[in-house]
């Protein structure tokens, strides 16, 4: 049978007494820090009115919208009736379970506080969160793969893997190839994009790219990802994640057509 044994890979970096440090866990951690580090670089590099403080408020109130926004997402796209019948493991988030989409929702409802509560501009908040939130997809994907979860469909490529717990069949390493395309390829683009001066001032014009690519590129890779168990496949054949992307991906065709016509100053 064609594809690679799963690596031997322990989800848990190190224990203690009760406390497991997870690598999901470090991948949110190393994600948002790496992302607060290079926008204050950002900031300091072109000069933005953003101060040290206002900054440090966006990171914790984006923390706090991506942790409640990713597991309320998971319960409510993904969960069907299990947590209702067991309220209590809502909040038990180290146990895994967490929603791009959702996530994605409590950080941008985290950054329009910042924005209207510190006086600072809402898209440019959005547009350097943008730079730098493909370094946490990149890991978080990665975080997936170490974990023996998420992984793609059944298939004869050569560099398939046989995950222990997709039954030892080989199968795609969708959680690769999205760490690759929503990842590094995003990350790429949209800092290669940021060195334009035009596109830099263009105030979201980064949020738009990102939100247009990320769905584009996670769309696509449905294609080859296992639909999760207690969901299956939707309406025409579609997942959840490419039902929750499409209507995204619209209004970030709307957004650009907006910017394009009326930018924002």
């Amino acid at each position: 049978m064609n594809g690679f044994d799963f690596p031997s890979i322990s989800p848990i970096i190190f224990s203690i007494g009760g406390f497991s440090l997870r690598w999901y866990s470090m991948a949110y951690l190393a994600g948002i820090v790496a992302a607060w580090i290079l926008v204050w670089r950002t900031i300091k590099k072109y000069s933005l009115p953003i101060s040290r403080q206002q900054l440090e408020d966006a990171v914790f109130f984006t923390t706090l919208g991506i942790i409640l926004g990713g597991r309320l997402g998971y319960v409510l796209f993904y969960g069907e009736s299990y947590f209702w019948h067991n309220p209590l493991q809502i909040l038990a988030i180290w146990r895994g379970g967490m929603s791009f989409h959702g996530g994605a929702i409590g950080a941008v409802l985290g950054l329009w506080y910042v924005s209207y509560s510190r006086k600072i501009s809402f898209w440019m908040l959005t547009d350097l969160a943008a730079l730098f939130a493909p370094i946490g997809l990149f890991l978080g994907r990665v975080a997936n793969f170490v974990n023996d979860e998420l992984w793609g469909r059944v298939t004869t490529v050569p560099w398939a893997v046989k995950f222990p717990n997709g039954g030892y069949l080989p199968r795609h390493p969708s959680q690769l190839y999205e760490a690759f395309t929503e990842g590094l390829c995003l990350f790429v683009i949209l800092n290669l994009l940021w060195q334009n001066e035009k596109f830099r001032k263009r105030r979201g014009a980064a949020s738009v790219v990102f939100v247009l690519l990320y769905t584009f590129f996670r769309f696509f890779i449905e294609y080859f990802r296992q639909p999760d168990e207690q969901i299956g496949f939707l309406w025409l054949g579609l997942t959840m994640g490419q039902i929750l992307s499409f209507p995204i991906f619209v209004f970030g065709i709307c957004l650009l057509l907006r910017f394009y016509f009326k930018p924002l100053k």
